[in-house]
């Protein structure tokens, strides 16, 4: 019989320890990353050490370890915690004879795989250029061929100047690519500004989700489009359980009872390490982020690395400029933990996104927070300034309207930069 069914490549996860107190986490993230790039991790080891060997990044003695260790489960590839230098790789592929990635190479292979806009892929074949430009190597080792990087691959023949010029060749073809990508990618980013901007110009309160990757963002979006959309369905957004299921930001209007409305974004997750490149090709998707009048910061309760997973938000938001936004912790999925839910604690909420009484309760809250500084109040409108009118229902909450031998009796809540526009409107 012909066995049909795919199979995972074997993996061997290794990592360097310098007396790191959440090493073993990132580890453990390390482990989910490599899962989540489709496939199998057979085994682990680590070395504590003090500083990493500049040449080959573990000892030799731990380098023959892991070479045994590794090649008796039949692993394929060895993937490491860190992001190496090139010369480290190579080093290390020559000495265990198996392909070595890095933890950088690995989390840009999964964004390759999930990335499904233009805008996303062209980010990510940004970062990968990036990363594989000081990479390029003229040599004859089969390991560079299968990975691709662009090496001489004349089988041992080439002379040291036809590797030279093939390497010259290599980078100034990637230097072109990299430069295209960008003016392209400047296109891209100057359209999304249009409509970011048009967004910002109704001063409709803006709120964005961030968070860990698979923390739940997506499908609290969802919840409050089921609760809150009668067309749901047409807008929810993807969801599925894996890391980075997706890295597009989607943008939805929530339209809450009392005339209530907000501007709603799930933008990428994060990770912990997230690779420089992938951090500075994606400032643009993440710039929801820094135009937001609130932030969720979306945690998986029922994981025991919560507080380091908050961390690495911190981390990330400081990383691409957000700051002296107001933020609500969101702990989803309270329902594979011990504790009641829903509740609010404070300025943070306890909530299952898939529960509808959980989604009321973080709908509340996003209300209280985001319009606290809005002013309830009565107007008397001139019958025959129309305008006046029509750009409240486009920059304020309209809450009822009557018209009127005297004028347009109408009542609103405003936004802080709207108050004194109309503050001679008020009755």
């Amino acid at each position: 019989m012909i066995d049909n069914q795919l199979h995972k490549t074997k993996a061997y996860i290794a990592g360097v320890n310098l007396n790191d107190p959440n090493f073993a986490y990132y580890m453990s993230e390390l482990a989910n990353l490599t899962q989540a790039n489709n496939m199998e991790v057979v085994g682990q080891s680590q070395q504590n050490s003090q500083q990493i060997v500049a040449g080959t990044y573990f000892g030799l003695g731990k380098i023959n370890e892991i070479k045994d260790m590794a090649r008796g489960l039949k692993a394929r590839v060895v993937i490491l915690n860190d992001e190496l230098t090139p010369v480290q790789i190579r080093n290390l592929e020559k000495l265990t004879k198996l392909r070595v990635i890095d933890r950088t190479e690995l989390i840009l292979e999964i964004f390759a795989k999930r990335a499904r806009t233009k805008q996303a892929k062209l980010q990510v074949q940004l970062a990968r250029l990036q990363y594989e430009l000081p990479r390029l190597h003229p040599s004859e080792n089969n390991l560079d061929q299968q990975r691709g990087n662009g090496g001489s691959s004349s089988g041992g023949f080439a002379n040291r100047g036809a590797g030279e010029s093939k390497l010259e060749l290599n980078r100034r073809t990637i230097g072109k690519q990299i430069s295209s990508i960008k003016k392209e990618l400047k296109a891209i980013t100057g359209q999304e500004e249009i409509k970011a901007k048009r967004r910002n110009q109704t001063h409709i309160p803006k709120v964005a989700l961030v968070g860990y990757t698979n923390a739940g963002k997506s499908t609290t979006m969802n919840g409050l489009l089921k609760e809150f959309s009668a067309e749901a369905d047409e807008k929810e957004v993807f969801v599925k359980d894996m890391l980075f299921a997706t890295l597009d930001t989607s943008v939805r209007r929530i339209d809450l009872p009392h005339n209530f409305s907000f501007i709603l974004s799930d933008t990428v997750g994060f990770i912990s390490k997230l690779p420089h490149n992938l951090i500075e090709s994606f400032k643009a998707t993440l710039q929801e982020a820094k135009d937001a009048d609130l932030l969720i910061n979306v945690v998986d309760a029922s994981d025991p690395n919560m507080l380091q997973m908050i961390r690495t938000t911190q981390t990330v938001l400081s990383e691409i400029g957000v700051k002296n936004i107001p933020i609500i912790t969101a702990y989803n999925k309270a329902d594979k933990t011990d504790r009641k839910f829903p509740q609010i604690e404070g300025s943070d909420v306890l909530y299952s996104a898939t529960d509808e009484q959980s989604i009321k309760l973080l709908a509340q809250l996003i209300t209280k927070q985001v319009f606290t500084n809005y002013q309830k109040c009565e107007l008397l409108l001139p019958l025959k300034d129309g305008k006046l009118l029509s750009y409240l229902h486009e920059h304020a909450q309209v809450i009822k309207e009557d018209y009127q031998t005297d004028g347009v009796h109408t009542e609103v809540r405003l936004a802080p930069e709207n108050q004194s526009q109309f503050e001679k409107y008020i009755v």
